[in-house]
Parts: C-alpha cells; structure tokens; sequence
C-alpha cells in the first residue's frame, strides 16, 4: 500500500523535541519529506539548554520511513527563513503541509503571577517567540505552500479556542500567546480558502514532552508511574498523539471541512480513528473540563 503523504513535502517549524518532533515522525512515517527546523543543533543548544537536536528529529523521521532533512534556523531572523523557504523550492518545488510550532519560551514564563509583577523583557521575549516567529514562517512559507491546492497549515497551541476563550492560562503573556495562535489559523483561513488550503489551529492535551517526563521522573515506558504524584496524569498523551491528528488531517482529501477551526488531539482521534502508542484515545481537553476543572475526583474511565 502507498503511504497516504508519499510525494508530499512538509515543513515542521519547531521539530526539536515535544509534539514537534513527534509531529514530523509521524509525517514521516506517512511517507512525507520533512524538514526539521529548530535551533537546537549539535552544533549548540538554544536558550532552552536542552540535549534534543533538530538532527535526531530528522534521523527518527528516516528511520520511520518517511525523509528527515534537520535545517538550523531561528525563526524569528526572517533572512533564515527566506532562505530556508527558498532551498525547499529549489529542492522539492513544492510545499504541501506547514506546522508552526514554534515556541521555546519554557525558561522565560512567570506563573501565577499578576502582570505588574511579570518580568517585561521576559514576557515579551515570551510573545516574540510563540507569534512572531509563527508571522515570520507564514510570510515566506505561504506563497510555496499556495502553489498548488490541498495544502495545509497547523497552528500548534496549547488549548482550543473554546477553552481558551473561558479560561485564564495562569500567565497574561502565556495567555496572549496561546490565544493568539488560535487566532493566526482563523486568519490564515480566510487568506488561504481561495487558494484551496486550509490552516487549522491544533492543540495536544496533558503531553508527555521530553521536560514533563524528567519532571514526573517517569520514562515513556513506566509514564503510569507518574500517578503517584498526579492521579491526573493518566490522562496524559504521548507526543506521538498529536503528531498523528496531523498527519491525518494531511491526508485528509477533505481537510477543506477544518478550515478556521480550533480541535485537539483527542477530538481528531474520534474522527480519523487514530490512536495513542498505546491504543487507547485519550481526550485531554473534555477531561480537564469535566473532571480537573469541576473538581471532581481523578478517573480517567471513559476518557481514554
């Protein structure tokens, strides 16, 4: 059987670790060239002082079946991403699917804290990297991507709109970052439906990012074990979830159905019928509402 993005060339902006990095597994491993980009390179870390690299996405991406090409770019220097874009022309000719991910500002957010006790320098630093680089990709990636109809753009965020909308993010600049993002794909929607494309803003639930492993002290392979400490945590969701709401939206001849809309991860699961490495659909977001959120004592059953 072909693999459904066989041909298919996807920019993943933001690959080093988390749902990036899964996001361009996945991809790959439906058959998708995928170009890895971050700033953490074994050439050197970024602020984020962490082991990932950009290179290892793009090595897991092959070993997936699926092409991995890791490309070092901060995308808040635009030149970079000019130039980026413009290999990609010249190596494939073509852009079909692109996912801004980027964000990196983990070290620099003040929680819990009113905004006249938030650091400014940080909190701007903060905004720049989850909206302005995602601005900066866009400006330079979209006239590739809009060559040819079908594309698809994802907004990665943290939260749908839905729950954003009625929920405070415990940080005025991480809660200005997350909305906005939800808001760059409705926007994006509107500029890209002439065109036949699609921009969809999209959201993982409770994910077991590479940092939230280390700070349950839990592996992928004993993750449950991070109960003890969280009775919630069992609802959490490997990366490789998410990464796989994407790839099926890619493969989606009827993507054109999200355009605008704000989903996570859970909800596609219910749609396309994929699922988490271990079998089950874990629904972050309908759980957080109705159990987490309302005070109810923690019980995953049902919800995944």
């Amino acid at each position: 059987m072909t693999p459904p993005l066989e041909g298919k060339i996807a920019l993943v902006a933001g690959a080093t670790r988390g749902a990036g990095r899964q996001i361009a597994v996945q991809l790959g491993a439906a058959g998708a060239t995928v170009y890895a980009t971050g700033r953490s390179s074994r050439a050197g870390r970024s602020e984020m002082d962490r082991p990932e690299t950009i290179e290892e996405t793009a090595e897991l991406v092959t070993a997936a079946g699926g092409t991995g090409i890791a490309v070092r770019v901060d995308h808040l220097v635009p030149v970079q991403v000019r130039d980026l874009v413009a290999r990609i022309d010249a190596e494939q000719g073509r852009l079909d699917v692109l996912v801004n991910d980027i964000w990196g500002a983990d070290p620099l957010v003040t929680w819990e804290k009113p905004v006249w006790e938030q650091p400014l320098d940080a909190g701007f630093r903060t905004l720049r990297l989850a909206v302005d680089t995602h601005i900066i990709t866009s400006h330079f990636a979209l006239p590739l991507l809009t060559r040819n109809p079908g594309g698809l753009v994802v907004e990665m965020g943290d939260g749908t709109k839905a729950y954003n909308d009625n929920n405070y993010r415990l940080s005025v600049f991480y809660d200005l970052a997350k909305v906005s993002v939800n808001r760059l794909a409705f926007s994006q929607a509107h500029e890209l439906k002439p065109h036949g494309c699609t921009a969809v803003a999209l959201t993982p639930g409770w994910i077991r990012s590479e940092a939230m492993l280390e700070h349950f002290g839990v592996t992928e392979d004993n993750w449950r074990d991070g109960a003890a400490a969280d009775p919630n945590f069992l609802i959490s969701e490997s990366p490789a979830f998410v990464g796989r709401a994407v790839a099926a939206l890619a493969a989606d001849e009827d993507k054109a159905r999200w355009n605008g809309k704000s989903v996570d991860a859970g909800s596609l699961s219910k749609v396309y019928g994929f699922t988490d490495l271990d079998g089950s659909q874990p629904e972050g977001f309908r759980y957080i509402v109705e159990v987490v959120d309302a005070g109810k004592p923690s019980d995953v059953t049902g919800y995944r």
